[in-house]
């Protein structure tokens, strides 16, 4: 494992700025869809697992719909005073989001009510365990599909499914 975190020499392509992209071949067939493992029982915020384990596991281009994670009991458990929550993956309960970073958490949350689901910036990525793939697709480590990287006039913007990082840690 080098510095960054990665399991193989395939799975980063080192370019030095954010973010850190990753090769195709994290995504490749494993014994579960992309990833090893089901996603965990019991995932946070009231996600719906079976939801879960479609996003996460056996696609690459979809999402849960437009404002599902405001349906969930996210925002009943998150602290709103600007604490930072961390956010694991539903797979492998590795961290990988902590939320707010360099912002507030009403900007936080205003950013990801506008786009739909929740949206992180570079600082609040855990690039240890998280790339993005050249066509925007942004994954763990592990082979989870997270979301996308849309960048706009801000710079690089991760819209996430909150079911793909619903998970407890590990």
């Amino acid at each position: 494992m080098d510095n960054k975190g990665c399991q193989t020499p395939v799975d980063w392509i080192p370019t030095g700025k954010l973010p850190i992209m990753g090769a195709e071949a994290i995504m490749l067939p494993k014994s579960h869809g992309t990833s090893d493992v089901p996603v965990q029982e019991n995932l946070r915020y009231g996600c719906d697992g079976s939801v879960a384990d479609r996003i996460c596991n056996f696609n690459r281009h979809y999402a849960e719909h437009s404002g599902y994670f405001l349906r969930t009991k996210w925002l009943t458990e998150i602290p709103q005073n600007g604490d930072p929550t961390t956010y694991y993956d539903s797979n492998s309960g590795k961290p990988l989001f902590m939320a707010p970073g360099s912002r507030s958490f009403a900007e936080f949350l205003q950013e990801s009510i506008g786009h739909g689901w929740p949206s992180f910036r570079d600082d609040e990525v855990n690039w240890q365990y998280v790339r993005v793939l050249p066509d925007g697709e942004c994954v763990s480590i592990d082979g989870t599909h997270l979301g996308h990287n849309i960048p706009d006039r801000k710079g690089n913007r991760y819209c996430i499914n909150l079911v793909s990082i619903a998970g407890n840690p590990k």
